[in-house]
């Protein structure tokens, strides 16, 4: 099956959860996260009519989707891979919304480069649901304080929380982790749910699933 073919599949099974949730069809928007495809693999779904993509690098979303937005005028580009302080002016240059918001110094490179460059990018705060020493994020405990920080400190404008929960782990109780911090930092955007789980993600509140693989297929390298 084509990408384009993948897609509608994707489109479908978040349209049959949403329902089997109660929640209105349409309530949950599908990243294409299309890190390590190149713009050929890319075009057939944009082509198809999809217009959110997810990409985890900076400089690989440099190399290839100044071309790719040539073909609609309405993408939407998120980063959804760790953020280097380094690499804030080029992201604010390039993407629409960045889901990794994880630290101060991320928060105040962002609210520095949205002044310079004029622009009022979309923003999630990474969360570490597992406590996983090698996975960035901001620890549970200490969400709140930081989208408040955030908030008050550099007037960035959090909409929702976005997890990676553990491999190996369930994933339903980082889901319900989730959606429990959101509502008591006051965001209303919950970033959860990939290729193997986003059906459970949209039970527990999902307002958007990252989905590559089961739309372009197995990745033959990893980032």
């Amino acid at each position: 099956m084509s990408a384009a073919d993948n897609l509608r599949d994707v489109e479908a099974a978040i349209v049959s959860a949403e329902r089997e949730a109660n929640r209105p069809i349409g309530s949950v928007s599908l990243v294409a996260v299309s890190k390590t495809f190149d713009g050929p693999m890319i075009a057939p779904v944009i082509e198809a009519g999809h217009r959110v993509f997810g990409e985890n690098r900076v400089q690989e979303a440099q190399s290839k989707w100044p071309q790719l937005r040539a073909l609609a005028a309405d993408i939407q580009l998120h980063l959804i891979g760790p953020l280097q302080s380094n690499k804030a002016a080029d992201a604010v240059a390039l993407f629409d919304v960045i889901e990794t918001v994880d630290r101060e110094k991320i928060a105040q490179a962002l609210s520095r480069e949205m002044q310079k460059q004029k622009k009022n990018l979309r923003l999630y705060v990474q969360v570490n649901t597992g406590s996983e020493p090698q996975k960035a994020g901001v620890e549970p405990h200490a969400v709140v304080a930081f989208v408040q920080l955030c908030r008050d400190t550099y007037g960035l404008q959090i909409e929702g929380l976005m997890c990676i929960p553990p491999v190996e782990e369930n994933p339903g109780p980082h889901f319900a982790l989730l959606e429990k911090l959101a509502g008591e930092a006051k965001v209303e955007k919950l970033s959860m749910g990939m290729s193997a789980d986003f059906s459970m993600a949209v039970a527990f509140g999902a307002t958007s699933v990252r989905v590559g693989s089961a739309i372009f297929g197995k990745r033959d390298k990893q980032v």
